[in-house]
């Protein structure tokens, strides 16, 4: 067993390597460098850093422990994302790039009018701030189960605590910094995961290869749901609601498309899309695999899921084994580096696109002297992380179901109206009453609701999924036709 002082150590000195980081890259503490790294980053860094930010600590922990219930269905979601990545990089890429944004929701502001604007600024903060309270909940409880609880600090400080480390490390250089330690996040995630994989096959007595073939891998790696139209995770349902969620999540997203808009060109950013798409689904792939070896080494060794407040929960499975297990400390090493890594790198890119969109939309920065913006930016960036902090503590007493499922459920009330609004602006050519707009998300939203909580047997037996998305970007849709100008 790790003691919880040994990994102690190692988050602080994983922690000194990003403050020298962004000494270095925020020595110019700019807006520009903040919000766009004055578009000078490299495509290559930009692409390999996305694939940390994407899978974070929800893909870490959450993907492997949810294979138990899912077994490899969730690779349909991660098939449809693929799709989805193209759609970003051809068709919402060149808008960015020929409106010059800053942040995203400017086009909004151009093409349909102010109200839209603030709409689609507004599901964004709500989005990413549920997104990134999701992802950074799950390595609080992580810390908190495996170091903190030793010392019996509670579960607040924890969450405040591994805050206010992101917040020292971004507050000066943003997306600049955010860039490369993104690619050092990534890095260790990747070498973390390959090296859990080596070490508990070797711990079987099998080759990666006898692993691929064992009967034990076939209890766990159904792919496809063909069998019925009305099953939640069908293939067409998952296949089409994991493209709309990456359409949504990624290139609907400030958080996902700073990084892109800080490339030099539109071609490099495009190359940028469609490297990181494939390197994500590779990885994500390795993750499903460690996922069911995790559970064949627990049956093998009589490890117990791991309880918390009373429930199983299969997302500490992997920390239980990496830490307590009999694996040995390479296997724990890579394990905390790994998930600080995943953790990181979602949650410091999330700080800085809610600091940039919510300076750009809602407070109108531009119009600022530049003193006066540096002062606000500062300020915004300080109040985004003590938001953080408060809604990572309400989920400790309010979320009951795998942090994965929930986080893609949520996506689909929330980035629905900014599915409509971009889909409305881009593929058609009227006007709208902006004034109404906010009836029109409004209705959709409750629309959206009232499906979403129906039970199966009211729909005969069809069991609603992720296309409770592009369901919610439809109605949008149709609701801004109703109100476009004649």
């Amino acid at each position: 067993m790790i003691s919880p002082f040994f990994i102690l150590c190692l988050i602080i000195g994983y922690f000194l390597v990003l403050v020298g980081i962004a000494y270095v890259t925020g020595k110019e503490d700019s807006n520009e460098s903040f919000f766009k790294a004055n578009r000078n980053s490299p495509w290559y860094l930009v692409a390999f850093g996305m694939v940390g930010a994407s899978l974070s600590g929800v893909t870490f922990i959450s993907v492997p422990g949810w294979v138990q219930e899912s077994q490899f269905t969730y690779f349909q979601v991660v098939m449809g994302y693929l799709v989805g990545y193209f759609v970003v990089a051809y068709v919402l890429l060149p808008v960015y790039y020929k409106n010059n944004v800053t942040s995203i929701y400017e086009y909004l502001n151009s093409r349909l009018g102010q109200n839209s604007h603030r709409a689609g600024a507004f599901f964004f903060f709500i989005s990413r701030v549920l997104g990134a309270a999701f992802r950074l909940f799950l390595v609080a409880i992580v810390l908190q189960q495996f170091i903190f609880d030793a010392w019996s600090i509670p579960f607040e400080i924890t969450v405040i605590l591994s805050i206010v480390l992101i917040w020292v490390y971004t507050q000066r250089g943003g997306i600049k910094t955010i860039v490369l330690t993104d690619t050092l996040q990534t890095m260790l995630m990747i070498i973390s995961v390959i090296l859990s994989i080596a070490y508990i096959n070797q711990a079987l007595d099998w080759s990666f290869l006898e692993f691929l073939k064992s009967s034990e891998l076939s209890q766990y790696n159904k792919v496809f749901v063909t069998d019925s139209l009305l099953s939640r995770n069908h293939f067409l349902k998952s296949f089409i609601g994991g493209a709309f969620v990456t359409i949504c999540m990624t290139g609907l997203d400030q958080d996902m498309m700073q990084k892109n808009l800080s490339c030099r060109s539109l071609k490099d950013a495009q190359k940028n899309m469609i490297v990181f798409s494939f390197v994500l689904v590779i990885v994500t792939g390795l993750f499903m695999l460690l996922g069911a070896l995790l559970f064949i080494y627990a049956e093998s060794k009589g490890i117990p899921i791991p309880s918390m407040d009373g429930s199983q929960k299969t997302d500490l499975l992997f920390p239980e084994i990496a830490l307590n297990g009999p694996l040995g400390i390479a296997v724990a090493v890579t394990f905390i580096l790994g998930l600080i890594a995943a953790a990181y790198s979602s949650a410091d890119s999330a700080l800085t696109s809610l600091t940039t969109s919510f300076c750009i939309d809602f407070l109108n920065i531009k119009k600022y002297d530049e003193r006066k913006q540096k002062i606000l930016r500062k300020k915004t960036h300080l109040g985004m992380s003590v938001l953080l902090i408060l809604v990572v503590i309400l989920f400790k007493h309010i979320l009951d179901r795998n942090v994965i499922d929930g986080l893609l459920t949520v996506a689909g009330y929330t980035y629905g109206p900014l599915l409509g609004l971009f889909a409305f602006g881009i593929f058609t050519s009227y006007e709208i009453n902006d004034k109404k707009v906010w009836w029109v998300i409004l209705g959709s939203l409750t629309l959206i609701s009232i499906l979403g909580n129906l039970n199966a047997a009211s729909l005969g037996g069809y069991e609603l999924g992720y296309e409770l998305l592009p369901l919610n970007g439809f109605f949008t849709f149709l609701g801004l036709v109703l109100i476009r100008r004649k």
